[in-house]
């Protein structure tokens, strides 16, 4: 495995996912649970993501495949998608892509077991997460950095499994302070990553700015 790629595609959807920053988001989608239906909830998280995930990787090419768009089209659309997320997350603010309108977000409490919806899709397994995943995936040379992006996504999924279901005792841990923090770090990693994809698009669609 190619640990320096492993690194790069883990940094970019720890940020992407940012399991501390949607800590709150959990633990407001289970306030009114008892702690085996919270644990229950994280779980199909964990499930959702897993199937989500590995869906995206055997798939996402293929689909790019049959609307006929090419990697760089797609990955200067998904770093302008990402440098959005980024600069919400920098601004103390959320995403409509992931987070959803208001009036979504209305629907969300109301949703018997948030795990799939909206926790999964679209809040973690949002645009700008597909859109990584498609990228790296793309980007990878040779099976080392193929495994590279199957670990970083295990690792990510894994973390925010296990943050999840430690949600309330990190909640009280943490507090606001802490977790606001963490998200304009992570919106700082995101806007550095969605500037990278973007800046390697467009000098392999155009090949003169290069110089």
């Amino acid at each position: 495995m190619e640990t320096a790629y492993f690194l790069k595609v883990f940094a970019a959807l720890f940020a992407i996912m940012s399991p501390i920053a949607n800590l709150p988001v959990f633990l407001s989608l289970t306030a009114d649970r008892t702690p085996g239906e919270a644990r229950k909830v994280a779980v199909t998280v964990i499930a959702g993501l897993v199937v989500g995930a590995a869906l995206i990787l055997l798939a996402g090419d293929r689909l790019l495949g049959v609307f006929g768009i090419g990697l760089n089209d797609f990955r200067l659309a998904g770093g302008l998608l990402i440098l959005l997320i980024a600069l919400s997350m920098l601004h103390g603010g959320e995403s409509a892509a992931h987070a959803g309108t208001a009036r979504e977000k209305d629907h969300h409490k109301a949703v018997e077991n948030p795990g799939i919806y909206p926790l999964t899709v679209p809040i973690l397994l949002g645009p700008g997460t597909i859109s990584t995943i498609i990228v790296f995936k793309q980007q990878a040379n040779g099976a080392a950095e193929q495994m590279a992006v199957v670990a970083a996504i295990a690792a990510s999924v894994t973390l925010i499994g296990l943050t999840f279901l430690a949600g309330p005792a990190l909640g009280r841990l943490l507090g606001q302070t802490a977790i606001s923090i963490m998200s304009r770090i992570m919106g700082m990693i995101l806007a550095a990553i969605a500037m990278e994809m973007m800046v390697s698009s467009l000098r392999a669609l155009w090949p003169g700015l290069a110089g």
